[in-house]
């Protein structure tokens, strides 16, 4: 290796390159470059849910990973992390494993056992759609200087197979039980890593320098089959801070790959005032062809992952892309995620599996969901408010 050339990886075999550089380079020497996977595995009932994700952190010489379950109100998480220059192609990080069985068709996610929890799963997604992008969630810091987002994502539904075991009980995953989610994304990512002490602290979802303290954020993936079998999705990621919006992606996603663009969306739910949890509602999609299209959902269940436990926001001061060293894992079970104390532990953002209509098209979705401050159209008072 001389000193101005990346390491030579096995990938740079293939004529792949887009840089002047190793594939052990990336384009960007931000410490908050990220290259993520996340897969959320809902049974179509809402008693058990699978969550998984892994994620490369070239700069920070660093690769993590959670797997785990929610089980009504029960959850299960087993995270790990390793240093990446030992092994930096294989998508694996310690009794998790992600391999591309067929690209933008089959992935399969493994958890094997391990010393953490009695927690083992081995699953394959096929998709029932094509991968989708969403818009370039670009964004500054609130003085309009360093650019603290700048990442790209597809996401796509599917179906899914396979097995799970839990306390040493063995369940098959079908098919027609159960559906899934995953998505992908990579660029400088918010909220990696811990904080830099030298800087002016950044001002978090309640600071009130902003004046309306109220901020909002949904992604939510839909996906809907109609009585002859066709399918569409509909995708919108939404980020407001006093009622306005900062950051927008919202698409109508058809079957043949096409997407129409919707101009804008109009949540309108009901949640939990005490846990912030979403129940039940409509989405108004408003198109830019002029035609408003209307989908009505209900969260089933009470399963739904919380990403806390992730490292999503940060968990008991651990965030994601911290050195851990060489080698490391570790989990918890929580018995009870409505608990007052372990809701502000583990944060409000949480894969809610939702059943939603359209006219005759029926499906499901996941609801990811963060509301501060009083929201009384959703019912939700400042008191309640958290993270």
């Amino acid at each position: 290796m001389t000193p101005n050339i990346g390491k030579l990886l096995s990938v740079d075999e293939a004529l792949n390159h887009q840089i002047v550089d190793t594939f052990a380079t990336v384009a960007e020497s931000d410490l908050s470059w990220t290259e993520k996977i996340w897969l959320s595995i809902p049974k179509k009932d809402g008693s058990l849910q699978i969550d998984f994700g892994i994620g490369r952190y070239q700069n920070r010489n660093v690769m993590d990973g959670f797997a785990g379950i929610s089980r009504g109100n029960e959850q299960w998480t087993v995270r790990a992390s390793r240093e990446l220059a030992g092994d930096p192609t294989r998508t694996a990080v310690g009794p998790m494993t992600y391999e591309v069985v067929e690209p933008l068709s089959k992935v399969r996610i493994r958890l094997d056992e391990n010393d953490v929890l009695p927690l083992t799963f081995d699953v394959t997604f096929e998709k029932k759609l094509p991968p989708y992008f969403e818009d370039r969630h670009a964004q500054r810091d609130e003085h309009g200087f360093r650019v603290v987002s700048n990442v790209v994502r597809y996401h796509q539904g599917g179906t899914i197979s396979g097995w799970v075991t839990i306390d040493g009980k063995k369940e098959d995953i079908r098919p027609d039980d159960w559906f899934a989610f995953r998505d992908h994304s990579w660029g400088v990512r918010l909220d990696v890593g811990a904080p830099v002490t030298d800087l002016r602290p950044a001002r978090d979802f309640g600071d009130r320098s902003f004046g309306d303290s109220s901020f909002l954020l949904h992604w939510t993936p839909l996906l809907l089959e109609r009585p002859d079998g066709t399918r569409y999705e509909y995708h919108y990621y939404l980020q407001l801070r006093g009622g306005r919006p900062f950051y927008f992606s919202g698409y109508l996603n058809n079957a043949d790959g096409t997407q129409e663009r919707v101009g804008r969306v109009r949540p309108k739910l009901q949640y939990d005032d005490r846990t912030r949890r979403p129940k039940k509602g409509a989405i108004h999609f408003d198109m830019l062809s002029g035609e408003t299209r209307t989908v009505e959902l209900e969260v089933v269940g009470e399963s739904g992952f919380y990403l806390g436990t992730a490292l999503y926001l940060g968990f008991d001061g651990k965030k994601h892309g911290m050195w851990r060293g060489e080698r490391h894992i570790d989990g918890e079970r929580i018995s009870d995620t409505t608990e007052p104390q372990t809701l502000r532990r583990i944060h409000q953002l949480r894969d809610s599996i939702v059943r939603v209509r359209e006219g005759d098209a029926m499906g499901y979705g996941i609801l990811e969901s963060i509301v501060t401050g009083a929201w009384p159209d959703f019912g939700l008072s400042a008191g309640t408010s958290f993270v």
